[in-house]
């Protein structure tokens, strides 16, 4: 039976250990970022996919950082046959990449050589990108930068956010790995190198990523919206205070007003100029120290005083 060592931390890596485990895998260890607080209460919270092992029975292994560590040390002295990775969020050390006698291997939400580093998800849809998909692929000391195993794509739904692709890219992981790890162990897999003109990156989204330009075209504004969606939300700046958008389309009011002016206020939304002379229509907000909204109950509500002409920075 091959031994595996599991490495992920978000819910995008919980279906793919549990394939693992149902396909009959000898998996030995789960390695996870430690838990963090969560919330405005700051509670402890493990990451999911250390709640899954627990539930698979798996013993976990949560380093705060590999790199030196007394875990990477008993990481290794596990002896495993294949070292497989999916969304760990750390970079591993070459003694543990040259461990393995199958090597690592690392299930990436993206085609690569594009968007490679820690958010290919959100950078795709915020890029507007038509499709996307998953890579199996080696690990190498360079960020992403391995051997390509396996690649299947998907078509990105111009309805799709972040939450969602994650989802649909984890069902995609998860059955790409079942398919290729049969041919990864008993060594008759395809192994492609990278072309470096083509490499692109996403680096972990950055708080500049998250504010809205209101002098951009209101398609782009979407982008950023559905990409930021559900985390960590694209926001604007009203009456001084941050304002998040946690949902907005594009609106169907041409206008010449001056981007980021209240043109339209309706029932259940209310429409912002952009740059391009038409609007984003805002569905779901959260004005700051406030809970997350719908546009009704914030214009029902805290947003009441809101009329044409205000201005979102």
């Amino acid at each position: 039976m091959t031994k595996i060592v599991f490495m992920g931390t978000p819910a995008f890596s919980a279906p793919i250990l549990r394939m693992l485990q149902q396909e009959g895998y000898d998996v030995v260890a789960v390695v996870t970022q430690p838990d963090r607080p969560v919330g405005r209460k700051k509670v402890l919270t493990p990451p999911p996919v250390k709640a899954e092992a627990l539930a698979l029975g798996i013993p976990v292994i949560q380093p705060e950082k590999l790199r030196g560590s007394e875990e990477l040390q008993q990481i290794i002295a596990l002896n495993a046959d294949l070292v497989v990775t999916a969304a760990f969020g750390q970079i591993l050390p070459k003694e543990l990449l040259d461990a393995p006698r199958l090597g690592c291997i690392n299930v990436h939400a993206s085609l690569l050589p594009a968007y490679r580093g820690g958010a290919p998800i959100h950078q795709a849809i915020i890029d507007g990108q038509a499709k996307t998909g998953v890579t199996i692929m080696y690990m190498a000391q360079k960020l992403d930068a391995g051997d390509i195993i396996a690649q299947r794509e998907i078509m990105i739904e111009d309805t799709d956010h972040t939450g969602g692709l994650f989802d649909k890219l984890s069902d995609v992981g998860r059955e790409l790995l079942k398919d290729t790890l049969p041919s990864i162990i008993d060594g008759t897999n395809e192994r492609t190198v990278q072309d470096e003109s083509l490499v692109t990156y996403a680096g972990n989204i950055s708080r500049d990523q998250e504010l809205i330009d209101w002098n951009k075209d209101a398609r782009t504004l979407y982008n950023q919206v559905r990409g930021l969606h559900p985390w960590p939300v694209a926001y604007t700046t009203f009456e001084d205070a941050n304002f998040k958008i946690w949902w907005a389309k594009p609106g169907e009011t041409a206008t010449n007003a001056a981007p980021g002016e209240v043109v339209n206020i309706e029932k259940d939304y209310f429409e912002v100029a952009t740059g391009d002379g038409s609007t984003l229509a805002l569905y779901d907000v959260q004005p700051a120290g406030k809970k997350r909204m719908t546009a009704e109950e914030y214009l029902r509500g805290t947003g009441s005083k809101l009329q044409i002409g205000d201005r979102f920075q």
